[in-house]
């Protein structure tokens, strides 16, 4: 992912105005394991608003100790959650979500624009682990593993072994809305029309998200930080930490897409989601054209050609039962276009 350079270190352009609120990661402001339509907002906003999100790795204080963590390491915000959220509230995914967040006025059709303005790491470590009946290689790893990993702020590093540096980008594997109503309660792993757990590493701070919104509100939901990620996340996991987010929302009324999309400062992203890899890559060079025909005034034909010679095809992750794929696209292609 050639472009994850050039998004680091840039700053997006001016927030409108609005007025910035924080949201902490408590009992009350989470969802664990799942997104759903008639989940009731834990804090609603105006387009233009901002929020300083707080959010939890997700990983057990028991399972953090066990891997050698110290108990006072362990932040009070998690052992709250895990000691306040009740199991009937929990489920069916695994991931502590900090939200919902409403957005006054959005409703089905309309798309909500995610401005990701800041994304700083709140703990010094992170963890990644496999188990068996999980990750890509589940048969040639068939047992349990969780490494503790320190994370360097400084110098915005991982300290991963003895010789072993990994560069850090931190962002949110998932950044969601509320899917259709029809689809109830959905499981929070695999990601789909909704946003979701998409792992993108493009999602960094400078990048900007836009989901359909699905349901009144929106409904928008964060977590599940990553200090970095590969192409893939083949083994299930991240460098997973909690992170803390300044995302600004704007809501775009009756400007329905039909899948999300993201933008950095230099490339145009398209999503694909879908249990099969290949179908998972068709919906994404469609989503693409798509976008190219309504936003660029190219025929479909250009647009898939242009795709074929410009356009780099990229797995997101392989693991979450519906993989991902997206399309990354430079901007300088329209730009050198229109210099003449």
């Amino acid at each position: 992912m050639r472009y994850l350079t050039a998004v680091v270190g840039l700053v997006v352009a001016a927030p409108l105005a609005g007025k910035t609120v924080e949201l902490p990661a408590t009992p009350t402001t989470v969802a664990w394991g799942h997104y759903d339509a008639t989940s009731k907002p834990v804090l609603t906003i105006d387009s233009g608003d901002t929020v300083i999100v707080h959010t939890l790795l997700t990983n057990s204080p028991t399972g953090l100790e066990k891997a050698g963590i110290a108990p006072s390491d362990v932040e009070p915000a998690l052992r709250a959650v895990f000691a306040g959220v009740p199991a009937s509230e929990r489920g069916p995914g695994g991931h502590i979500l900090t939200g919902p967040i409403a957005i006054t006025g959005a409703e089905p059709g309309d798309t909500l624009e995610v401005r990701i303005l800041k994304v700083d790491l709140a703990i010094p470590y992170a963890y990644n682990g496999f188990r068996y009946g999980a990750g890509f290689l589940t048969d040639d790893f068939p047992y349990a593993r969780t490494k503790i990993v320190p994370l360097d702020a400084k110098a915005m590093v991982a300290r991963f072994g003895p010789g072993i540096t990994v560069p850090l980008h931190p962002f949110f594997g998932s950044m969601g809305v509320a899917p259709p109503p029809s689809f109830g309660r959905y499981d929070s792993a695999p990601p789909t029309i909704n946003g979701g757990n998409m792992d993108d590493k493009a999602l960094v701070e400078g990048t900007t998200l836009f989901l359909p919104v699905h349901a009144p509100g929106a409904l928008f939901q964060v977590g599940d930080g990553h200090a970095a990620q590969g192409n893939g996340e083949v083994d299930i996991t991240a460098l997973e930490t909690s992170l803390t987010g300044r995302l600004q929302f704007i809501l775009h009324k009756r400007k329905a897409s039909a899948y999300p999309r993201a933008e950095t400062p230099t490339h145009y992203i398209a999503m694909g989601f879908d249990d099969d890899l290949s179908n998972a890559t068709r919906k994404a060079l469609r989503n693409m054209i798509d976008f190219l025909v309504a936003e660029k005034g190219m025929t479909r034909d250009d647009a898939y050609m242009l795709l074929s010679v410009a356009g780099d095809v990229e797995v997101t992750e392989l693991v979450d039962r519906n993989k991902g794929v997206h399309v990354a696209l430079s901007k300088a292609v329209f730009e050198q276009r229109h210099a003449k």
